[in-house]
C-alpha cells in the first residue's frame, strides 16, 4: 500500500508505517512520548505496536475508560493532569492508539496541553482507519452530544496498520464499514458497487487506501469546512442525533458510531429523494443495502421526538437553521439544504415501512 500525502503529514500503511514512524521518532528528539490507548488497545494493541518500535524511548503509557460515554471533558482533564505529574512538556509528544474515541480525544488533549505538543495518530478500528485518520478534527462531546467541542489541528503522521483489524468484531468492522459506503454515496457510484458486493471483511487494504484518499481528496480543498468538507457529513446530521439519543437513554442499546450512521443514510436518502432529486431506485437501493447489514433500529414517536430536537445541537448549523447534506444522485451530494419539520417525521416512517 501506498503513503497518502496531505500538506502537512502523510498517512503511512502497514510495514511501511512503521519505518515513517521509527524516522519520524529518531529525528524528533522528544523528552518523553506519552501513549495513549483504552482498556482495549492496551492489551490487545500495545503489544503488537511495542514490538515494531525501534530505538530506546521513554514511553509512559496513559489508559482511559473505553467508549464514546467516555468521550468527554472529565477524561481529557485526567489525563492532562497525568501529564503534569509525569512532567510532560512542550517538546513531549503523544502516540494515541486505538478507535475514533482515543485519536479524538487524544488529538484534543495534545492540542490543548501547554499550547500544543506534538501527536501521533495510529487507528486500530476500521472506522478510525477510514475516517478520524485524515482531516485533523479532533475533539469530544459535551454531556450526549456528539462533538460539541474540539479544533482542527494535524498529526505529525498517521500509521495505519491493517494487522489490528483482527482485534475487532464482526460489529465493529461493519461500523467502520459503514463510513465506507458513505464515501461511495457522496463520491463514486462505482465504490459503492464495489463495497455493496463485498462478502465478508478478509482483504480491505485497497479499499481502506481508496476512502482514505477520497476523505484527503476532500478535505485538501476545503479543511476547514466552509463548503465541499461539508459533504462528509451525509447520514450525519440525523444520524449523530440518533447516536446522541441512544448515548443517554437507559431504555435503549448502546448504537456503535457506524450504526448510527447507517440510520442516518437511509432518513437522509428519502429527504435527498424528496428535496434535491435522488430517485426512488437509488433510495431503495440505499435502504436495502444498509438494512442487509444493519439491524433494523425500533423508534417509538417519543424517541423521534427527542431526537429531533437534539438536531439544533448539529454543527452545521448556522442563523438558527438546520443543513442537511442530502444525495442529488449516488455519487452526487448538495450541502445546506433546510429540511421542514413534517418531512424529517415521514423519513422516520419511510424507515419504519
Amino acid at each position: 500500500m501506498n503513503s497518502i500525502t496531505t500538506p502537512s503529514y502523510s498517512v503511512h500503511f502497514n510495514e511501511k508505517a512503521y519505518v515513517a514512524l521509527n524516522n519520524h521518532l529518531a529525528k524528533s528528539n522528544y523528552s518523553k512520548i506519552f501513549i495513549l490507548v483504552d482498556e482495549n488497545t492496551h492489551n490487545c494493541c500495545l503489544p503488537i505496536f511495542m514490538s515494531k518500535i525501534e530505538g530506546e524511548y521513554d514511553f509512559e503509557i496513559i489508559e482511559i475508560e473505553e467508549g464514546e460515554i467516555n468521550k468527554n471533558i472529565a477524561t481529557c482533564t485526567q489525563v492532562w493532569e497525568v501529564l503534569s505529574e509525569l512532567d510532560a512538556d512542550r517538546k513531549s509528544a503523544m502516540i494515541n492508539l486505538g478507535g475514533g474515541v482515543v485519536t479524538d480525544l487524544g488529538g484534543f488533549v495534545a492540542s490543548c496541553f501547554k499550547r500544543g505538543i506534538d501527536f501521533i495518530n495510529v487507528p486500530t478500528t476500521l472506522l478510525s482507519m477510514v475516517d478520524a485518520s485524515v482531516g485533523g478534527k479532533t475533539g469530544v462531546d459535551l454531556g450526549p452530544l456528539k462533538n460539541q467541542v474540539g479544533v482542527i489541528n494535524q498529526p505529525q503522521i498517521v500509521v495505519v496498520d491493517t494487522d489490528f483489524l483482527d482485534t475487532l468484531d464482526q460489529r465493529q468492522l461493519n461500523s467502520g464499514y459503514a463510513e465506507m459506503l458513505k464515501h461511495g454515496l457522496i463520491t463514486d457510484a462505482s465504490y459503492w458497487e464495489t463495497l455493496k458486493g463485498l462478502s465478508g471483511f478478509d482483504n480491505l487494504d485497497e479499499y481502506i487506501l481508496r476512502s482514505v484518499a477520497i476523505k484527503n481528496e476532500v478535505v485538501q480543498q476545503d479543511p476547514t469546512e466552509q463548503h465541499l468538507r461539508k459533504i462528509l457529513n451525509y447520514g450525519h446530521t440525523l444520524g449523530h442525533a440518533v447516536e446522541s439519543y441512544f448515548l443517554e437513554s437507559e431504555e435503549h442499546e448502546l448504537l456503535l458510531h457506524g450504526e448510527a450512521i447507517a440510520v442516518g443514510m437511509i432518513l437522509e436518502g428519502y429527504l435527498s429523494h424528496k428535496l434535491t432529486g435522488l430517485s426512488k431506485s437509488a433510495l431503495e437501493d440505499i435502504k436495502a443495502t444498509f438494512l442487509g447489514r444493519y439491524k433494523k433500529v425500533d423508534f417509538e414517536k417519543k424517541d423521534i421526538d427527542t431526537i429531533l430536537t437534539l438536531l439544533k445541537f448539529d454543527k452545521k448549523n448556522s442563523h438558527g437553521n438546520i443543513n442537511f447534506v442530502l444525495l442529488k444522485k449516488i455519487g452526487e451530494p448538495a450541502i445546506d439544504i433546510k429540511v421542514t419539520p413534517d418531512l424529517l417525521e415521514k423519513a422516520f416512517a419511510y424507515y419504519a415501512e
